[in-house]
């Protein structure tokens, strides 16, 4: 899987050389190929930005620079995903969609958005993290990357993503480890029981259990 990450700030993705996406890196089990937008301004100050037409507060990124760092990657098979607030909200679905792909190129707007009709001309799907507005695209980019990562073949096993929230429609079940008393609470008889088949069917109970409580909401969407 390749990730190519349109921005003006690359050095923010540095925390993506860490732990599993870092270690995923480390044996080319993905890609990140970072394009700083800056670099494709003609502008001998590097200027990459200007006021709205109509008027109105920030900056606009230029259509033009954009548009020549998205040519420079030069895949015209890769999927082009814009992070935007107004996109769909994304969930894990989305990510178990997006993890099929082969090449993603992840457009990173900030200031006040980017020129509308280079969006209109090359980007396939906008996306968005929440219903709130950040400074720029490129902590929602971070977050595709980490979970579409875990469900690349290789990353984690396939135990790990299958059980773990969301991925069955429920929240995932409470864990432990040692000790097997914290501050007077005690592990689960259960999970020390050796019993395997009643140890899935707790986990299943809490599972859903957990999910009642915490995100009834999920549990309507299993029954529409």
């Amino acid at each position: 899987m390749k990730f190519s990450i349109l921005t003006l700030f690359p050095e923010m993705f540095s925390a993506l050389n860490e732990s599993i996406i870092g270690r995923a890196k480390e044996k080319e089990l993905i890609d990140i190929e970072l394009i700083n937008i800056r670099n494709f301004s003609k502008d001998k100050h590097k200027k990459v930005d200007d006021t709205p037409y109509g008027g109105g507060a920030g900056m606009i990124l230029m259509p033009d620079v954009v548009y020549n760092a998205y040519k420079s990657i030069n895949d015209e098979k890769a999927k082009v995903i814009y992070l935007s607030p107004q996109g769909k909200v994304f969930n894990q679905s989305k990510v178990q969609e997006l993890a099929k792909e082969n090449h993603l190129i992840l457009l990173c707007g900030h200031y006040e958005g980017i020129d509308q009709r280079v969006i209109d001309e090359i980007v396939d799907e906008e996306i968005s993290i929440g219903d709130y507005v950040l400074t720029g695209g490129e902590i929602p980019a971070m977050v595709l990357i980490d979970s579409i990562s875990r469900y690349v073949e290789g990353v984690l096993s396939k135990e790990s993503t299958q059980e773990e929230s969301f991925s069955n429609g429920l929240l995932e079940y409470p864990q432990y480890t040692r000790p097997e008393n914290f501050l007077g609470r005690e592990v689960p008889e259960i999970l020390k029981s050796g019993h395997h088949e009643n140890i899935n069917k707790w986990r299943k109970e809490k599972s859903l259990e957990i999910t009642m409580v915490k995100r009834p909401d999920l549990i309507r969407k299993k029954e529409d």
